[in-house]
């Protein structure tokens, strides 16, 4: 595996013309208000005891609700030139609702600052339900409702935010919203929530709108080991977290043998799953490594897995970790990215990394510039290599709520104290800001 000796005290090379380089959060994670909005399967959840690690709920979170003002204040400090954020189903669906994304809009717009809409991020209103089929029209409608109040001013536009994590963890594992433990009867929630992608692009475009993409989570899959049973069960679970969502957007298939697991006939629904997208947002934190199963349940990174499944993940040896456990491969970014061109190729739109960051402590968060230094160098190295990539998002502006984990992670370039919610920026917000303005001289 290669290494990048350099340091962040080294110039990053300079990125093309036009490329966007911005920060993103989530609706539930960081706006609070959650009197003003109807409830979503994740207040459900979070309601029961055990769900979330301290127990804490995202009720109040930063309080970006009501803080907004200060919020976009952070954002021009920091000069990027795009704010990803996600709508509230659930707070659209409740009188004024739009109002709160009427403002924001205005208020970025008026800080020379792109807003940048991701139109569900988990946080379903509580009287739906991905096992139905109706879900994904009721979405599109809403979608509908969206852009007629804000694609005025909103440009770009993202439909879903990981489809597989919210398939996986909150379908098949029951470790999110809703807490379901289906294991493989959860595939339906994966065709829905594609086929509700598909329904908002069209709605999006009947609206007007002209450049949209997906967020969806991605990472290369490394077998454990060249035995054959290794490599056969990284190779499944490639497909599960993968291809399953990669696919159909972009080749308009599922790979084979996941079709037919599908409810009914999907191939008129896969015309609609690959409604050409303008671009393709790509969700990175790291590789994972997958061996054949071991016939035993384990705890991976806070997630049970099930001793029944067809792999067993494993952990990356020699390589640093955050705060999270999660490991610190830069260079798994220019894989993942170089491979995504070669299995795709033309059919590959240019991509945006949606999100990329990492969980640390402190205000002096040298581990954090490490991090995103090491990842936008190898985001480079991809853009050398000829990858067509046209954005970056840091994953997060703030601390927040970080669903079943509570508040105990800290993925923000600023800090919040959960107590009075003052916002302090850290040593990264400060190197972030750096790092755009050098990408402008």
């Amino acid at each position: 595996m290669a290494t990048d000796q350099r340091t962040a005290t080294d110039p990053i090379p300079r990125f093309p013309d036009g490329f966007l380089w911005g920060v993103s959060t989530s609706a539930h994670q960081i706006e609070g208000a959650a009197d003003q909005r109807g409830p979503s399967v994740w207040d459900t959840f979070t309601a029961e005891p055990g769900h979330v690690k301290d127990g804490s709920t995202a009720a109040v979170a930063c309080d970006h609700f009501h803080r907004y003002r200060d919020d976009v204040a952070l954002l021009a400090g920091l000069g990027v030139d795009a704010y990803r954020f996600s709508i509230s189903w659930p707070r659209v669906d409740s009188p004024g609702g739009l109002d709160f994304y009427d403002r924001l809009v205005d208020e970025l717009c008026a800080a020379g600052v792109r807003p940048v809409p991701t139109l569900f991020h988990w946080d379903l209103p509580a009287e739906l339900d991905w096992l139905d089929r109706d879900t994904a029209a009721r979405f599109a409608a809403y979608v509908s409702a969206v852009t007629e109040r804000l694609g005025d001013r909103v440009t770009k536009w993202i439909t879903l935010n990981e489809p597989a994590e919210h398939t996986l963890l909150g379908h098949a594992l029951g470790v999110h919203a809703p807490g379901r433990q289906l294991l493989f009867d959860a595939l339906p929630v994966a065709h829905h929530q594609l086929l509700a992608h598909g329904l908002a692009v069209q709605a999006l475009r009947a609206g007007g709108a002209s450049d949209i993409g997906i967020a969806n989570s991605h990472g290369p899959t490394w077998p454990a080991s060249r035995d054959s049973a290794d490599v056969e069960a990284a190779d499944f679970y490639d497909v599960l977290l993968n291809r399953l969502f990669a696919d159909p957007l972009l080749l308009g298939e599922y790979p084979a043998g996941l079709g037919e697991l599908m409810p009914g006939d999907v191939s008129a629904d896969l015309k609609v799953i690959s409604e050409p997208v303008d671009w393709y947002g790509v969700n990175y934190y790291a590789p994972t490594r997958v061996g054949a199963p071991e016939g035993a349940e384990i705890d991976f990174g806070g997630v049970r897995m099930p001793a029944e499944l067809p792999f067993s993940v494993r952990e990356i040896e020699g390589v640093p970790v955050t705060d999270f456990g999660w490991p610190v491969i830069p260079d798994g970014l220019t894989e993942l990215l170089t491979g995504f061109r070669e299995r795709y190729g033309e059919k590959l739109p240019p991509v945006v990394i949606t999100e990329n960051g990492c969980s640390y402590e402190g205000l002096d968060d040298q581990e954090r510039i490490a991090y995103l230094d090491g990842h936008v160098r190898a985001l480079h190295r991809a853009v050398e290599a000829g990858v067509d990539v046209r954005g970056y998002f840091v994953w997060s502006l703030l601390d927040n709520f970080e669903w079943a984990e509570g508040y105990a992670r800290r993925f923000g370039l600023v800090h919040v104290d959960y107590e009075t919610l003052a916002r302090t920026p850290k040593a990264s917000y400060g190197w972030y800001r750096a790092m755009v303005a050098s990408q402008r001289a």
